[in-house]
């Protein structure tokens, strides 16, 4: 993907998560996931202590300083440097454009903000970046350490709405819990660089196959000797597992070497043991 057509993704991806935190967030007084939540939290409670609202971008800046410094060192440094053009965009944005109101109603403004934040979580991700925060974290404990970060990223997010709820009411705690689900599930269906489908492919050119997937996703593969039970005749299976942003990729590459292969694909709930995650750059 060329530089600019990922820049333009980003910025798209910046205006939509700064329209929405103007509109939805900001109209039902919802707390988000991650730094964009805290960061929302710490303006609320300036607003409650000292009727100020210290500016979005400020601390949405501080909270991302040093987890910027370790996606640069430890991830990938133009992963890196596009996530910090969404931050610092999004974050500039949030602080000029007007606020509106779409609606008032309280589960539309929760299911409706979600959806356009994964939207607009989805746009980046596709183009090779993140909104920053928690996601450097989650990314640098996955990948570099081994570490399942989805637990403690949850833990996180639990506190930020418990206090929400003790300070400012625990409706609004509830309706943002519906803010996140709905953006969770969204983006989950959205985006499928970190889901796995298992491929089982019947064919007559094993090494063809075999090459088709390894030459379009780098996975390895294993050969399987069978027979069918119909015609009594021996046949070959390439038993492989892929990302499922990568399934029609690789499709279409094996009908290519073997138009009459039969390919039954299964969704991988889990998987254990060594697997090709292609790096951020």
């Amino acid at each position: 993907m060329d530089t600019v057509k990922r820049t333009v993704m980003i910025l798209v991806a910046a205006v939509l998560m700064a329209v929405n935190l103007k509109t939805f967030v900001r109209t039902g007084g919802l707390i988000p996931g991650g730094f964009t939540g805290l960061t929302r939290l710490l303006q609320e409670i300036c607003v409650l202590l000292w009727d100020f609202e210290p500016p979005f971008s400020v601390i949405n800046f501080t909270l991302n300083a040093i987890p910027v410094v370790i996606s640069f060192k430890f991830i990938g440094k133009k992963f890196t440097l596009y996530s910090c053009l969404l931050i610092v965009v999004s974050g500039l944005l949030t602080d000029i454009i007007p606020g509106f109101t779409v609606t008032t109603d309280m589960l539309l403004v929760s299911v409706f903000g979600g959806l356009f934040h994964a939207l607009a979580m989805t746009i980046c991700l596709m183009a090779g970046g993140t909104s920053g925060g928690t996601d450097f974290i989650a990314i640098f404990l996955s990948e570099k350490l081994d570490i399942d970060s989805w637990n403690y990223i949850f833990a996180g997010n639990v506190v930020i709405l418990c206090i929400a709820g003790a300070l400012f009411g625990w409706e609004k705690a509830l309706y943002s819990i519906i803010f996140q689900f709905t953006a969770t599930q969204v983006l989950h269906t959205l985006h499928r660089r970190y889901q796995k489908q298992t491929l089982l492919i019947v064919t007559k050119k094993p090494n063809e196959v075999y090459e088709a997937i390894r030459e379009t996703t780098n996975h390895d593969a294993t050969l399987i000797k069978g027979e069918g039970c119909y015609m009594k005749q021996e046949c070959d299976i390439i038993y492989s597992v892929v990302g499922r942003d990568e399934v029609r990729k690789v499709l279409n590459h094996v009908r290519a070497v073997d138009p009459v292969a039969f390919v039954n694909m299964i969704r991988t709930e889990s998987l254990s043991g060594r697997f090709y995650q292609r790096p951020n750059d």
